[in-house]
């Protein structure tokens, strides 16, 4: 049995007030007996305005809440799954990376988000990912986890199931998946698609996400969550606006019990073209 930790964070635009907030949230993982903390999609830094973001967006080797998770991490003997950060990708672009840190201060997995999103909601939002980050193109398995083998996921990624289905036959027990969803998006999608997903590859899936309204005026869905191999909920942050920690146990002899009684990883079989 692993406890971990979810932070549900309400990030700004100033990545070094971003940064100790991180660090709070990794001492506070710690205090509270957990082997693993999971931070949202763009812990370091939330903007919306491209230019003004552009200024701070930085390499990762230069990044602050980067260099500040590992030495924290490290301090604590704390595994960290890092949600994403935006980082120079080179050509004028940005990648939206997660990474997976060791109790070492070690990053042991990157992962770059491959689906962007390029979308234009019912509501009026208008997204264009792709206007300012590159498209990752490699899948990501960190091994040796306290969650087991962990595939890593960003945001967008929830909806594309070949993705999840990969990382299960590579052996995945729990795959992250960060988030900033939009308010409108998340009451239609959020927990139906994150259930689906730990159903379909049976492991377990955890979303640490943002929640609330934030400095560059979006406002995004919250409901951080982890569900079960069996689709069940058992964790879920809501609403509530402001940053906050909670705790999970993972229990990753669930996995077996729950394939053998519906095997759909080993009956899978390779669709004919049409």
């Amino acid at each position: 049995m692993a406890r971990i930790a979810l932070y549900q964070a309400r990030t700004g635009i100033d990545p070094a007030t971003n940064a100790k907030a991180l660090v709070v949230a990794v001492d506070a993982a710690a205090r509270g007996g957990a082997a693993m903390l999971f931070t949202p999609e763009m812990s370091g830094l939330l903007d919306a305005n491209r230019k003004r973001a552009s200024e701070k967006v930085v390499a990762e080797e230069q990044d602050l809440a980067l260099a500040a998770v590992r030495n924290a991490a490290a301090k604590h003997g704390l595994w960290v799954s890092l949600g994403s950060l935006a980082v120079q990708a080179g050509d004028g672009l940005f990648a939206n990376r997660g990474f997976v840190i060791d109790p070492a201060g070690e990053t042991r997995g990157r992962y770059d988000k491959i689906h962007l999103f390029d979308v234009d909601l019912p509501s009026g939002e208008r997204w264009r990912e792709s206007a300012a980050y590159r498209s990752g193109e490699a899948v990501t398995l960190v091994e040796g986890t306290p969650v087991g083998s962990l595939g890593m996921t960003i945001c967008y990624d929830l909806r594309f199931p070949a993705l999840f289905a990969r990382l299960a036959e590579a052996g995945a027990d729990t795959i992250v998946v960060p988030a900033a969803f939009t308010v409108p998006t998340g009451k239609a999608h959020w927990h139906v698609l994150l259930r689906a997903r730990a159903i379909e590859a049976g492991l377990f899936v955890v979303a640490a996400a943002q929640g609330g309204h934030h400095e560059d005026n979006r406002n995004t869905f919250g409901h951080s969550l982890v569900v079960d191999p069996w689709g069940e909920v058992l964790l879920d942050m809501g609403e509530e606006s402001e940053p906050r920690l909670a705790f999970a146990e993972i229990d990753l002899g669930l996995i077996g019990e729950v394939r053998s009684r519906v095997p759909a990883l080993s009956n899978r079989r390779r669709i004919p073209a049409i």
